[in-house]
């Protein structure tokens, strides 16, 4: 089923590229835009980031020999309720969205609100937001933490790439500072290959610059 699913996304991803194509009235030559390509990257980096960052064996293992047990199956509906009632009510107004997907978690923290331009220290404003972030999921030990860090298509690509990562990895320092096991966490930054709105007006590259923190709850079937 996951190899169907892939070539499906492949699929829809090279009809995305024959659209996206141009011809160059001089040369005859055939080019596809930089947007088609980050719908492109979007589109298979979406499917993949389904998973968890690096995969799960690995940390599961630590997060096993840390002495931090797995959730069962019929248990772990409420405990992720309990945990999105608690990260709504602490974010609530900041500008941070908290997203629910099946049993996982995302946060949303638009970097206008989270750091300065072209910086990865975190806002002095946006730390007491934060804390309160990281203490909801060290109490909520159970489950396993990707940052994910998004650039707009402003500048050049490897320089979005680079920024992407230093800010997640600053939001995981940071988180790790107050008490979230850094066994828990993954971190990875993906530039300006996942937009979720338009590069082409200022709204939405605003939108597109952004660190998410997915939660994804540890539960028995994924750790045995």
């Amino acid at each position: 089923m996951r190899r169907i699913h892939i070539l499906g996304v492949l699929a829809a991803s090279a009809a995305v590229m024959t659209a996206a194509c141009t011809t160059d009235p001089y040369t005859g030559q055939r080019t596809i835009s930089k947007t088609a390509i980050g719908a492109i990257g979007g589109a298979l980096g979406g499917y993949l980031v389904g998973d968890l960052v690096g995969g799960r064996s690995d940390r599961t293992e630590k997060i096993l020999g840390a002495g931090i047990g797995a959730i069962a199956g019929g248990a772990v509906g409420a405990y992720m309720d309990r945990q999105e009632a608690d990260l709504r009510r602490q974010t609530a107004g900041t500008g941070v969205d908290v997203i629910r997907q099946g049993d996982d978690l995302i946060l949303r923290m638009p970097s206008g609100i989270t750091f300065p331009v072209n910086s990865s220290a975190i806002q002095p404003q946006f730390q007491g937001t934060l804390d309160q972030v990281a203490q909801t999921l060290s109490t909520y030990n159970q489950t396993y933490i990707d940052v994910l860090g998004h650039a707009s298509a402003d500048g050049p690509d490897d320089y979005n790439m680079t920024l992407s990562q230093q800010r997640a990895q600053s939001v995981a320092d940071y988180l790790a500072g107050r008490g979230v096991a850094r066994a828990r966490m993954g971190v990875r930054g993906y530039g300006e290959t996942q937009p979720i709105a338009s590069n082409d007006t200022e709204a939405g590259r605003q939108a597109n610059r952004r660190v998410e923190i997915k939660v994804v709850p540890v539960t028995q079937q994924s750790a045995y």
